[in-house]
This record gives C-alpha cells, structure tokens and sequence, in this order.
C-alpha cells in the first residue's frame, strides 16, 4: 500500500526507474551477504582444485622445481598402475562391505532404543562411544585386538579351541579385519540419524497399522522404511564419502598390505605424493577421487529430492 502511494506520487519515468533498481538493489545485497563465504570457498575449495588440476596436467622432478607439461600422461600412467587399480577395486569392496552393514546395525541400534528409559540411554551411550574415540587410537586398539597368537580375538577363540587367523597378514582377510573397524566405529554414528528420523515417524501410523493386523516386519516394511528414506539417503551420501576420505587405520594397522590387499584409493595418493614423489600422479589421483565423490554425491542428492518429493502430501 504504502509503495502504491509512493510511486503514484512521482513522476512515471522516475517510478519506472525505480522499479528497475529495486531487484539491482536485491541482488547487490544478496552477493554483499554471500560475499565472505564465496571468498572463503574459493580459496580453500575451487583454488587448491585449480592448483591439483594443473599439477595434474605437469610433471615436477623435485618440489618447487621446473613444471613440465605432460598433458594427460598423468592419467594414462595412474590407470595402467596396477597398484592404483587393486587401490579402487579394494575401495569398491570396502565400501560394500561397510556402508550397508553399518547403515544396517545402526538402523537396528535405533529401533531397539527409540524407547526413552535410563537403560536405553546407557546402551545409546554405550555405542556411541566408538564415535569419540580418535580413528587413529581405534586403530591401536584394534592393532592389539589382532595382534596373531596374543591379540584378544585369538585369546578368546583358543578358548573354543580355535586357532585364528592372521587377521591383518593375511591378504584374504586383512582387509575385512579392517572393514570390522569401520562397522564398529561408524554404526554408532549413523545411530543417531535413525533415532531422529524415527521421531518424525507419526505414531497414529502404526496404531493404524496395528488395526489392519500388521506385524512386526510389516510395520517396519511399510510405515517406518518409508518414512527413513530421507534419512537412509543421507546416511548412505556420508557413508561413501566416508569410505573414499578415510584413511588413518589403514596407516595404522597395514599401510597398505599386505601385497596392497588394503590399499585404498587415498592411501594410494599419499603414498605417490609422500613416499615416491610423484606429485603429478598423486593429484591425479586424487582429480579421480573427486569425481567419484561427485558422482555419488550428485546421483544421492537426486535420490534425496525424490524421497523428499514422495513424502509431500
């Protein structure tokens, strides 16, 4: 009312141009605002980007010596590199050995204690606490839990009259003993999403279906999955995204071996950037974990805006 007044009061080419500088106005304060993040993102995001990206076209005998460039020699060598690929096939397996299971234990852990009481808060305690615990102490503790002949797993099983395993020496099994780290460290994590996304779960829907006669499985198959399905997409995204960024146990507990049988995709990096100074094959590796990461960051948001489409009424 009171913008219908004023412009009814000036002059029409001076209403007109004020009209036309308002949303001017908008924008200029819109990126006034955004300012500090932009700058922010683009020097500790899109330049250290810009920097692996052209470090990745060149080769660098020694740090801060001459360029030379290789075009994408770079690439060519990284996936003609054995290593690299026993690097992204180990990824591959670690990651459908530990996402699904721990997304799996968290989803159980969450249900069995939704209820609000002093034991279930205890037990919620109780497995999170692996969550607090450093991923490089989780691996020492773990490096003694496998240790072969006097570690605690080998303790208990010759109890049974078992002989274990060597957990982490062996190249069939190293890299599922270090999957069960990440299950254990993770699961606890991941317990807290479901607990909030089962707040948001109405509690007439399964009095209502408890009317029908559904049981348990029923219940959990039609009223709470489908109301989890934002939250299982987003715990899915930081589940792969954890499994290409984390590499801290596997320094700890095999740096890489054995034979590279727990070699994963940004151990790989470090170890041409660090050990072999392979600057340019190591940023391109890593130009290639950051289009996985997009990819499958990319392709869970879409399934995000699709869960979230179908909850709308």
């Amino acid at each position: 009312m009171a913008d219908t007044v004023l412009t009814s009061g000036l002059a029409r080419p001076q209403a007109m141009r004020l009209a036309a500088w308002r949303p001017r106005r908008q924008t200029m304060l819109a990126f006034s605002l955004l300012a500090p993040s932009l700058i922010l993102l683009t020097l500790f995001t899109y330049w250290p980007v810009i920097q692996v990206a052209w470090q990745a076209l060149h080769n660098q005998i020694r740090i801060g010596g001459p360029q030379t460039y290789v075009g994408l020699a770079n690439f060519a060598a990284l996936f003609a590199d054995a290593a690299f690929r026993k690097a992204l096939s180990n990824n591959l397996l670690y990651a459908f050995g530990t996402v699904i299971p721990s997304l799996v234990l968290a989803l159980g852990f969450a249900m069995a204690l939704a209820r609000s009481s002093r034991v279930n808060a205890l037990l919620r305690s109780l497995f999170f606490l692996p969550v607090l615990i450093p991923l490089v102490a989780a691996a020492s503790i773990f490096l003694f839990i496998f240790l072969p002949n006097a570690g605690l797993l080998d303790y208990h099983l010759a109890k049974l009259a078992i002989s274990g395993p060597n957990w982490l020496g062996d190249p069939d099994i190293a890299l599922w003993s270090i999957m069960g780290l990440t299950i254990w460290k993770n699961a606890g994590y991941y317990m807290l999403f479901f607990l909030a996304g089962l707040q948001a779960v109405p509690a007439d829907a399964y009095e209502a279906a408890i009317l029908d006669g559904a049981n348990p499985w029923q219940r959990l198959r039609y009223v709470t999955l489908p109301y989890l399905k934002p939250t299982i997409g987003f715990v899915l995204v930081i589940g792969l995204i954890n499994v290409v960024t984390q590499v801290d146990h596997v320094f700890v507990l095999t740096k890489g071996g054995p034979s590279d049988s727990t070699n994963l995709l940004l151990f790989y990096v470090y170890q041409q950037a660090v050990e072999s100074y392979d600057a340019g094959r190591a940023a391109a590796g890593t130009l290639v974990m950051l289009a996985l990461l997009l990819a499958i960051s990319a392709s869970s948001l879409r399934t995000l805006e699709r869960s979230f489409g179908e909850r709308e009424p």
